[in-house]
């Protein structure tokens, strides 16, 4: 297991955020797909901007759902967040890291992915 999607180093050429050296590290969001996406096909999911998710905040993970539902129980007035931004460090946007923030909080380094359920 590695900290990143890509390995363990973020660089300029891997993800938008303060100290990644890029042209945008520390003043804008990159447009999309100006790096590699994951093994999902998925990109920007490290840096740019933290990703506000479903999930209602726990500290850690006993008793978090297994089956891929969201953890709908918890600090639900907070929200998980995850995935680091253009303005935040490079340790942010780790596979691992999140933190919970406040479901109705509005800044300029935070946003969202929609997402839908495909059929077979």
């Amino acid at each position: 297991m590695t900290a990143f999607y890509w390995g363990d180093e973020i660089d300029k050429k891997n993800a938008n955020c303060h100290r990644c050296e890029n042209e945008w590290s520390k003043k804008k969001t990159s447009p999309v797909g100006s790096f590699n996406h994951n093994q999902f096909g998925l990109y920007d999911m490290a840096g740019n901007v933290w990703q506000w998710v479903e999930d209602c905040y726990n500290e850690d993970y006993n008793g978090a759902p297994i089956n891929g539902t969201a953890w709908t129980t918890g600090e639900c007035e907070k929200r998980v967040v995850r995935g680091g931004s253009w303005y935040y460090y490079p340790e942010d946007p780790r596979s691992a890291y999140r933190y919970g923030d406040k479901k109705d909080d509005r800044n300029y380094n935070t946003g969202f992915r929609v997402a839908r359920d495909l059929t077979p």
